[in-house]
């Protein structure tokens, strides 16, 4: 069976109508998809849900307060996962909980 996921990273500027992408392979399909803000990223999950994703994994941007916010936009229908740095090196290690809010 294959498994539809999604990687959600988060960067300012960017603009999710264009930065986004499928990798299809044999057993994954795999959405990227880059968001600005936390909200936004909160709305791109239902999207996500509605098109069968059931596995959502967060960039390294997203703060603890963020992973908290995307699982409870997940209701349930996503296992929700997390790539953690917290005070990450791309953000002159800041939180994305300072940033994204």
């Amino acid at each position: 069976m294959k498994v539809n996921a999604a990687f959600i990273f988060i960067a300012p500027e960017v603009d999710y109508k264009t930065a986004n992408s499928i990798i299809e392979t044999p057993t994954v399909n795999l959405t990227v998809i880059g968001v600005s803000n936390y909200s936004e990223a909160e709305i791109i999950v239902q999207n996500l849900i509605d098109r069968g994703i059931t596995a959502i994994e967060l960039c390294a941007g997203f703060g603890n307060e963020g992973i908290a916010r995307i699982a409870k936009a997940a209701k349930g229908k996503a296992s929700v996962g997390a790539v953690k740095f917290d005070y990450h090196p791309g953000f002159n290690f800041k939180s994305g909980d300072t940033l994204f809010q």
